[in-house]
């Protein structure tokens, strides 16, 4: 098979179970499906024995994360394009065909998404990718559909093929050849903005990164780690600053890390006087994680930086997401991403 369908699991069988089998069903002789399983401690192999004999399992000897137990499991995968998918994603008729066609034809691009809507509300995009992602100049995501907590319905506003900055670990085609050449995700990520840190470095490089709403899918979203969990809230924190240290272009690095410390330091107070202790103690370690780890990544920095092709990042946004959202009210990416905006 051209396409290997790889379900990153981590004691989801009950995730499995419900969305497994339109997986199955609507990818035959489309793809190989593969479950990677991360040392589950409960019955998902078991499940997948004697319910899902067609599906081939990668068992991995630890909990290695996202980003590096897709790594593992990759490495023990031949084929053209790999799909990566989340254990919560319902899929539809002619979903991987679409997004193959768009690839390829589309030999200038590394990775694509679907359109991603939420199960719960058929009718709304769903928070983790929703139509494709950007990030603002402090490297803030926020994706066509979605900014921050407010998520959009969908009434086909966004139904454009578009060049984007990132495109959703949820439902994530790449070329097996780009996925590599980069070095794959960043496992010292763990979970979270590994997607976005991939899809940057690719894009620096000249390739490029779309979302083809022609394919749907329908995520649940949160299976692993819920909004508002400290472990999540500490991860995106540390990840997010590293990101930026590792792929900033030079002229803008320093000046960007000052600003985040501020702001990341007026999110964590907002967090306090809300009663989110847990999400306060979360920033705060955060930022002493990034520091403390920073120098690890210098060598890192100088490869990604040696490998641009062009001085900035076409795809990142010039301005703050957070003034337009929050001070100047523009709640919908349609408002908010436009250049008359200020």
């Amino acid at each position: 098979m051209r396409v290997a369908i790889v379900i990153h699991n981590w004691n989801g069988v009950g995730m499995m179970r419900g969305f497994l089998p339109s997986v199955v069903e609507k990818s035959k002789g489309s793809a190989e499906v593969i479950v990677a399983d991360n040392a589950s401690a409960d019955e998902s192999l078991k499940m997948l024995a004697e319910e899902f004999p067609e599906v081939r399992t990668i068992v991995l000897d630890s909990n290695y994360g996202f980003a590096g137990g897709y790594n593992r499991a990759l490495r023990q995968v031949e084929s053209e394009y790999y799909l990566l998918l989340n254990s919560d994603v319902e899929v539809t008729e002619g979903w991987i065909d679409t997004l193959v066609a768009f690839m390829d034809s589309h030999p200038d691009c590394a990775a694509c998404q679907p359109k991603i809507l939420s199960e719960s509300d058929r009718q709304c995009f769903e928070y983790a990718g929703a139509c494709g992602g950007y990030i603002d100049r402090y490297g803030y995501p926020f994706c066509r559909g979605r900014i921050f907590g407010t998520v959009e319905r969908d009434h086909g506003q966004y139904n454009t093929v578009q060049e984007v900055l990132w495109a959703s670990g949820a439902c994530l085609m790449i070329r097996r050849g780009d996925f590599w050449r980069v070095g794959g995700f960043d496992e010292r990520f763990f979970a979270h903005n590994e997607e976005i840190d991939l899809c940057w470095r690719l894009s620096m490089t000249g390739r490029k990164i779309y979302c083809v709403p022609q394919s749907r899918v329908y995520h649940v979203g949160g299976g692993t780690l819920p909004q508002g969990n400290p472990r999540k809230t500490f991860l995106n924190f540390r990840n997010n600053l590293t990101m930026l240290y590792k792929n900033l272009p030079d002229g803008e690095l320093a000046r960007v890390m000052i600003a985040r410390f501020f702001l990341d330091y007026v999110a964590a107070l907002q967090s306090l006087l809300s009663g989110h202790t847990g999400d306060f103690v979360a920033v705060c370690k955060a930022r002493r994680a990034f520091v403390s780890w920073r120098k690890t990544f210098d060598a890192d920095r100088r490869r990604i930086q040696a490998s641009r092709v062009t001085a900035g990042d076409a795809m990142r946004r010039p301005y703050s997401i957070l003034w337009r959202y929050y001070v100047r009210r523009m709640r919908l990416f349609s408002q908010a991403d436009t250049p008359s905006a200020t």
